[in-house]
């Protein structure tokens, strides 16, 4: 499959989906940027750490600015804000258990329940 097919594909796909998956990628950058250096900077000066998260932060909006402008085309900025929101949990949850190495808490279960009925109701009218 050449790029070209795949660009044509992505362009043939819902809004929803184009904007879902944007803006998953972008999560994966945004947790990394905020989070990761803790592990992995944790004995170094703030200053590296704020710098080498504002390189990854880059990366996070050459995505998320391109998910909230098709996004935005179809759905209203307080649904393009709770699905952040949800995405936001659904890619922090594993970055914590498997990154992180922390353990995973049955509080993440009552977060994402809670998000789903915020999802519902934003997205029920």
């Amino acid at each position: 499959m050449s790029l070209s097919n795949v660009i044509a594909m992505v362009s043939d796909a819902p809004v929803i989906l184009r904007t879902v998956v944007l803006l998953s990628a972008s999560n994966v950058f945004m947790t990394f940027a905020w989070y990761a250096h803790l592990k992995n900077l944790a004995d170094r000066p703030w200053w590296l750490a704020a710098m080498l998260s504002w390189g990854i932060a880059l990366f996070e909006y050459l995505l998320q600015v391109p998910a909230n402008r098709i996004g935005a085309s179809q759905l209203s900025l307080a649904q393009l804000k709770i699905l952040q929101e949800a995405i936001t949990l659904t890619v922090f949850v594993p970055f914590v258990v498997f990154y992180m190495n922390q353990p995973l808490k049955l509080d993440y279960l009552w977060a994402a329940l809670c998000l789903c009925g915020a999802v519902y109701f934003i997205f029920r009218s």
